[in-house]
């Protein structure tokens, strides 16, 4: 199968799209916060130094941007594109631009309050498609591209 037929009808299940992508989506995210930091690192300068009296505020905002850039250019951040997978949504097409601000603000919200993250978290764990609180609410999920 080719990249291009991974963006068939999402209603039409196909197990192989989701073998390991739980993991996977893991491990894209320590990538992608590893990124982050270090975006933030080099904007740090541009603060006066003072950024890093907000830095988890810095890392949020620029956490946000990254991942909606990302995610509206490509489906995928850059960590995901390491791992081989990407987010479609409900029709199975890539993300819009309006779909990735959701999604990415879905994200952030849970970020911030911890108890939705860890419902998040333990969803993908026990979904048939490995979907968290956001992917849900939105009709997206994360699939294999690299079989």
């Amino acid at each position: 199968m080719t990249m291009s037929s991974d963006y068939t009808i999402a209603q039409n299940y196909d197990p192989r799209l989701y073998d390991g992508v739980t993991i996977k989506r893991g491990v894209a995210w320590v990538i992608d916060v590893v990124m982050i930091a270090l975006l933030c690192a080099l904007v740090l300068p541009f603060t006066a130094f003072t950024g890093i009296f907000f830095f988890p505020f810095l890392m949020l905002v620029v956490g946000f941007i990254y991942r909606w850039f990302t995610l509206a250019g490509a489906s995928s951040t850059w960590g995901m594109r390491l791992m081989g997978i990407r987010l479609r949504d409900l029709h199975g097409a890539p993300l819009s631009s309006g779909l990735a601000f959701a999604h990415v603000l879905g994200y952030t919200v849970s970020m911030v309050m911890a108890p939705l993250q860890l419902i998040s978290v333990i969803m993908m764990l026990v979904t048939a498609r490995g979907q968290g609180l956001t992917d849900l609410l939105l009709g997206t999920e994360a699939i294999k591209t690299d079989r």
